[in-house]
């Protein structure tokens, strides 16, 4: 595979070509995984490859591993401790939140670890670096949507009646959560070059990443313990934005409509949403680029 990226590579962009850079080694940026995204499938193809290398079930695990999670969490929290009876549909509840922090917990675990994974490609030929977080975002994409097919299915079957702003703003939050992925998927990728410490920080920030949104729990357990100031810290957070959007186009419509919903939620939160991930796209795409300059070396 990876002679196939060279060779790729080496077609699209021939010598006359890169001889028109100034700065061998530096691109621009996201950009380049735009211009290149030929390599960006190739890539995507190659990690879904060795991933299931030698597996039985193969793609399948999209639906084993969530589902698994999803019958944990629903008979500890759901039936021993009894947040199923103050919830209504407390099932798509969670299972609507769990494929949405799957997806940003693999992505971002991936793409914090993969330039070091990839070390021995990006030490042979020079291509667009930022390739690899985003390839890695892509192929947890292509895990999320079987299982977000399954949650649809649920939803039917629980008398779903979205409307078309909840629809939309289901949409909004999977681009917040893929934005954040991104971002941080570039700065830990980066960063981890030099210093391989940030494979356990980025562990510790995905262990704690399910319990610190609504998830598992309803939002006005926060508010109601901690108060509202505290509150506003803690919604401003993307991922729990994220999740509250999920649970207003999916859980929301199969409910009586009795439940409450956090205010402002697609006025003001999601918005807010947006725009901390791109803050964090433009901190992260900032680091990765001061720093590529010396991957080849340090890996």
């Amino acid at each position: 595979m990876e002679e196939d990226v060279r060779r790729t590579y080496a077609e699209r962009f021939p010598v006359s070509t890169v001889q028109q850079l100034v700065r061998p080694g530096v691109g621009a940026g996201l950009a380049d995984t735009f211009r290149a995204r030929f390599l960006l499938k190739l890539l995507v193809r190659k990690e879904l490859k060795v991933r299931y290398r030698g597996s039985v079930l193969g793609l399948l695990w999209s639906y084993v591993k969530p589902g698994v999670q999803f019958l944990v969490f629903y008979l500890a929290l759901g039936v021993f401790l009894g947040l199923n009876k103050g919830t209504e549909n407390y099932a798509v509840y969670l299972f609507s939140g769990i494929i949405l922090i799957n997806f940003f917990t693999e992505a971002l675990g991936n793409a914090a670890r993969s330039i070091v994974g990839n070390g021995s490609l990006i030490k042979k030929i020079y291509l667009p670096r930022e390739l690899f977080p985003v390839a890695s975002v892509w192929v947890s994409g292509v895990h999320f949507f079987p299982q977000l097919v399954v949650l649809v299915a649920a939803c039917v079957f629980s008398g779903w009646h979205p409307s078309v702003l909840q629809l939309a703003a289901a949409v909004g939050g999977f681009v917040i959560v893929a934005l954040l992925a991104t971002g941080l998927g570039l700065f830990f990728g980066a960063v981890n070059v030099y210093f391989r410490d940030f494979e356990n920080i980025v562990d510790l920030l995905l262990m704690v990443v399910t319990w610190a949104s609504p998830v598992l729990y309803v939002w006005t357990m926060v508010r109601n313990t901690l108060g509202a100031g505290f509150f506003a810290v803690y919604q401003a957070n993307p991922i729990t934005i994220a999740v509250e959007i999920f649970h207003y186009a999916f859980w929301y419509p199969t409910t009586s409509g009795t439940a409450q919903l956090p205010p402002h939620l697609v006025t003001i939160w999601l918005p807010v949403g947006l725009a901390v991930s791109l803050v964090v796209v433009f901190i992260g795409q900032f680091t990765f680029r001061r720093l590529e300059g010396r991957f080849a070396q340090e890996l």
